[in-house]
């Protein structure tokens, strides 16, 4: 298995071609059969980098969307005019929610730029993964994860109207992550992973009866939330003891460091163009 960032914030000052960085997420997941990609970044720099790394959208077998924010979807309907045939895209139900996101007192959409006949004009057969979904031999769609915890609470800033049209939290229902159950343990893939990191490792370890979290690619979403979020999932994933924990985009550079400080060298600064085998 190996997943290789195409998108993120950041691209490495190493990075051999002029990738593009945006404020987004896609991560090329090639199983040895498959190439799926997770999430689509907020852009056509979907196309442009995976063009950089030898790879043409028509080559994708299936496209991962995580959840329902524009960040991580953008890019789909770029990607399906150049594709220009048909592709499965797996996701939950609930990525069509209208959403928005608060700060300094504005509040900003946040959701998907584009609506589900458009993407359906351009040849999207969308398979929703409400429940757990085995997509490949071992590879594993969460489906709705259930919020187990009682500290990860999300991310106060990002709201979703009530049927009332108020504005309450939006906890992201829709979230999902991808797990890979191999010979060293359970590996999670995540977009922002806004149902929790702690939630997620431990929907995956019951859908796949691993008790060894392997490792960690992804977004983790601890920049945003509380300091007691951040204390006490940091404290559990250094109980979990992964081999690896590839961290990026909405991870934060704080966490990033702090990530750095705890695990060493089982640290990966998962910018543009990084590679992860497992």
């Amino acid at each position: 298995m190996k997943v290789t960032v195409v998108i993120e914030n950041s691209v490495p000052a190493g990075a051999k071609g002029p990738f593009v960085g945006e404020h987004g997420l896609s991560l090329l997941l090639e199983t040895g059969t498959q190439k799926i990609l997770i999430d689509t970044g907020q852009s056509g720099a979907v196309v442009h980098n995976l063009s950089l790394l030898g790879v043409h959208s028509r080559e994708l077998d299936a496209i991962a969307i995580s959840h329902g924010h524009y960040d991580h979807t953008g890019g789909l309907p770029c990607l399906l005019r150049h594709r220009r045939k048909p592709v499965p895209v797996y996701a939950h139900s609930g990525i069509f929610k209208k959403r928005y996101a608060v700060a300094n007192g504005r509040r900003s959409y946040a959701g998907l730029p584009f609506t589900k006949e458009e993407t359906d004009m351009l040849g999207v057969d969308w398979i929703f993964a409400d429940e757990p979904m085995e997509i490949a031999p071992k590879l594993w769609l969460s489906g709705g994860i259930p919020r187990v915890t009682g500290f990860e609470m999300g991310d106060a800033k990002l709201v979703i109207p009530d049927v009332q049209g108020c504005d309450c939290q939006d906890i992201v229902r829709d979230d999902t992550v991808l797990y890979y159950s191999g010979e060293q343990g359970l590996v999670v893939i995540g977009g922002c992973t806004h149902s929790g990191l702690v939630n997620a490792v431990t929907r995956g370890m019951e859908l796949t009866e691993q008790t060894k979290l392997a490792g960690w690619i992804g977004g983790t979403h601890l920049g945003p939330v509380s300091q007691e979020q951040q204390e006490l999932t940091l404290a559990m994933l250094e109980q979990y003891s992964p081999n690896f924990i590839a961290a990026n985009h909405c991870t934060g550079f704080d966490m990033m460091a702090e990530l750095k400080a705890r695990f060493g060298k089982k640290f990966i600064p998962a910018f543009v163009s990084t590679v992860i085998e497992f």
